[in-house]
């Protein structure tokens, strides 16, 4: 079970302690690319302190075991499952306090569709409903490209706009399908050159405070 111990946002660090590592939450959504996700996670931990999520349709694309060891992986299954009474902690809301950024790669066009719609019937989507948005977040979609062009994508890429996603676009390849067209997930190092590069420069501008 991921959720062994509370996870906390809170951290005490005396007066000449050295800076901690950003910390990022990765997630991943049901798509094809989530077979890319432990790359990513490799990508961030070099750098950042990261955990992450995965939904149900996303397990079936990971390899576990290419996670790294210090990444600890959530699913539905960690979401309630250390509640007990009143007072314990709960999850979605403990990731949300721990995180400095969030970063959802691939982003299905089913959640998609739940975050524009303010769903949230998954470990994944009450993190973002939970979400405090002035802090970063960023999606980086992956889809069939009639499901990018389709009509319902632009209006749900506008709602998440307005709470201030950001968005890391797809790209034109070949796609697992066999189709070729847009809409195929950016390659984990360009999601993580941008987050580190918005980060780093917000950090700059405000003295370490994103």
């Amino acid at each position: 079970m991921a959720y062994s111990e509370p996870v906390s946002g809170e951290e005490t660090m005396s007066a000449d302690a050295e800076p901690r590592k950003p910390r990022i939450l990765l997630a991943a959504s049901g798509s094809v690319a989530s077979i890319k996700f432990a790359n990513l996670c490799h990508c961030f931990s070099e750098w950042a302190e990261v955990r992450a999520v995965a939904t149900s349709a996303s397990l079936h694309f990971i390899d576990r075991t290419s996670i790294p060891k210090d990444v600890v992986l959530y699913t539905d299954e960690d979401e309630w499952s250390s509640w007990k009474k009143l007072g314990d902690n709960v999850l979605h809301i403990e990731l949300r306090r721990w995180a400095d950024i969030m970063v959802i790669a691939p982003l299905s066009a089913n959640t998609l569709a739940k975050i524009a719609g303010g769903l949230c019937d998954n470990l994944l989507t009450c993190i973002v409903r939970a979400w405090d948005y002035s802090k970063p977040f960023f999606v980086a979609p992956a889809m069939n490209t009639f499901m990018w062009n389709n009509p319902f994508t632009e209006r749900h890429l506008i709602s998440i706009d307005e709470l201030g996603i950001s968005l890391i676009p797809p790209v034109t390849k070949r796609l697992a399908c066999g189709d070729y067209g847009n809409g195929a997930m950016a390659e984990p190092s360009t999601i993580y050159s941008t987050v580190r590069l918005f980060y780093e420069s917000k950090a700059q501008q405000g003295n370490g405070d994103i």
